[in-house]
């Protein structure tokens, strides 16, 4: 049974084991709305990821963040809270104490002793549910929607949740050690940027590689936009809210994560005006991401001054971090153009290509920036503004192991995420009806349609989405793809230069 009473001020009061403390209605409210803009962020993803695919893969990226929702809430309930934030959690991970919410009701939680466990238990969730669907961007257009079921509770379970616990949890080592990660620059951002390069060296590259067939543009630049909205919108509640109350650290929080995202998109956006003399907002969305994904860390620990750095160097190291995929010679679908292959595009055909964000470069990039600055720039005065929190700082209040500290953590969430996303794809590419990579078929006509059976939209020109076999393998004949309910069977000859059309059933 609930042991709660309410004083004078309306305030809750609890009694836990012969502890007794108040709750803020207040802290408990900015909390919950805190939770729900979270949880915006999620299908926000979708729509980023949507725009810059080709529109024969758009409908499954929305998709896959309320598939991700809904998969990661029930893993949450299952043991994933339990996992990262039960009491007895070694350095490394939980054990089955919340095992089924199992007792999470009024008690402090272990991450903060401002609100009940309950509603940190929700709020954390979406955190959990996010992280995910940054990852399996990298999926796009070349996997099998029935397997990422598998993969996204199985990778919640030995990745997200150890290194969760490992950074949050009290009993944590990265925690012990005196690490400051606020908002998940190491949980969410690193790890997730860091499987999405796993599953793009494991998926290998899609029919056409480094053709003038997948140099497209993004299909949707108007979803790019909406899904950086959902996303900026939502980022006051995920970092913000992490301060767990109604207070000057989280009002900082939301002023230092507003100014890095605005200065992070200016940067990028006016690194891809000086290639192309164009003004792209698919590069100011990609840099304003970029901007928030390094303030993350750093967002309750520094102040303003600090955030125009924090969006300066996340808008330049991650955009030119672009081009790590011509070093490791991997195929991030979501990664369309690079500076190298704008000069060489633009003049091929009168294709020309936008600069947009790549997963790698702007979440794992950009949460080890946001890292390593956190150390140089964290004040004990800034995080000590919601009364409570004790540090002894970064590089600016003379704690000079900080960066060091910084360093190990990034290094470890980094290092972790890769090896076990890596095994975990691995082994379900030998389980029969497991295995993660689509056929060359459902390349051909496309996931929406061959996966789902539906599609973004009532009509899809075919001359542009359905590639022409001869320009691989220097066959001549015709393609032929069978497609889903809607769409009857299609084919495509050498001959063909009209705009084919496709009407819905």
């Amino acid at each position: 049974m609930v042991n709660i009473t309410f004083d004078s001020s309306e305030d809750i009061v609890y009694n836990y084991n012969g502890t007794q403390g108040v709750y803020n209605l207040g802290d408990i409210a900015w909390t919950l709305a805190s939770t729900a803009l979270v949880w915006i962020m999620i299908p926000g993803v979708g729509f980023f990821y949507s725009g810059l695919l080709r529109r024969k893969n758009a409908l499954s990226m929305i998709y896959l963040s309320m598939m991700t929702v809904a998969m990661v809430s029930f893993q949450w309930f299952f043991w994933g809270y339990s996992l990262a934030f039960s009491d007895g959690a070694s350095h490394f991970i939980g054990d089955l104490k919340y095992f089924g919410l199992k007792g999470v009701l009024e008690q402090p939680s272990i991450g903060s002793s401002r609100v009940p466990a309950l509603v940190f238990c929700v709020f954390q969730l979406m955190f959990a549910a996010i992280t995910p669907m940054i990852a399996i961007g990298a999926v796009a257009e070349r996997s099998r929607l029935g397997p990422l079921l598998v993969f996204v509770f199985v990778w919640s379970t030995l990745v997200y949740d150890p290194i969760a616990c490992w950074t949050w949890n009290s009993n944590g080592w990265s925690s012990r050690l005196g690490g400051l990660d606020f908002a998940g620059g190491t949980p969410v951002h690193i790890s997730s940027g860091t499987a999405a390069l796993a599953i793009s060296l494991y998926l290998g590259r899609r029919r056409g590689y480094g053709t003038e067939r997948l140099a497209y543009k993004p299909h949707n630049s108007t979803y790019v936009v909406i899904g950086t909205v959902f996303l900026w919108f939502g980022w006051f509640g995920f970092n913000g809210g992490s301060a767990l109350s109604a207070n000057l650290r989280a009002t900082m929080a939301c002023i230092v994560t507003n100014l890095a995202a605005s200065v992070g998109g200016l940067t990028w956006m006016l690194w891809d005006w000086r290639l192309e003399r164009k003004w792209s907002v698919v590069g100011f969305c990609s840099g304003a991401i970029a901007g928030l994904v390094a303030i993350t860390p750093g967002s309750g620990f520094v102040g303003a001054p600090a955030a125009v750095l924090f969006g300066f160097m996340a808008g330049t190291v991650c955009n030119f971090a672009t081009q790590l995929k011509f070093i490791f010679k991997y195929d991030d679908t979501l990664d369309v153009s690079s500076l190298s292959s704008s000069f060489f595009l633009s003049s091929s055909r009168g294709l020309c290509v936008d600069l947009v964000s790549q997963i790698f470069a702007s979440h794992a990039i950009g949460g080890i920036v946001g890292n390593v600055l956190t150390g140089l720039f964290a004040q004990a005065s800034v995080a000590g503004a919601d009364g409570v929190t004790v540090i002894p700082g970064g590089w600016l209040d003379h704690h000079w192991v900080q960066l060091g500290i910084q360093l190990a953590d990034s290094i470890s969430g980094l290092s972790y995420s890769f090896v076990v996303t890596t095994i975990i794809l691995w082994v379900m590419h030998y389980i029969p009806g497991l295995r993660l990579r689509c056929d060359e078929e459902t390349e051909i006509i496309g996931v929406d349609d061959a996966e789902m059976g539906e599609f973004a939209y009532d009509y899809v020109g075919l001359d542009t989405e359905i590639p022409i076999r001869g320009e691989y393998n220097g066959n001549s004949g015709v393609i032929g793809a069978t497609g889903g309910s809607r769409e009857p069977p299609h084919s495509q000859s050498l001959q063909e230069s009209e705009v084919e059309k496709v009407p819905p059933a």
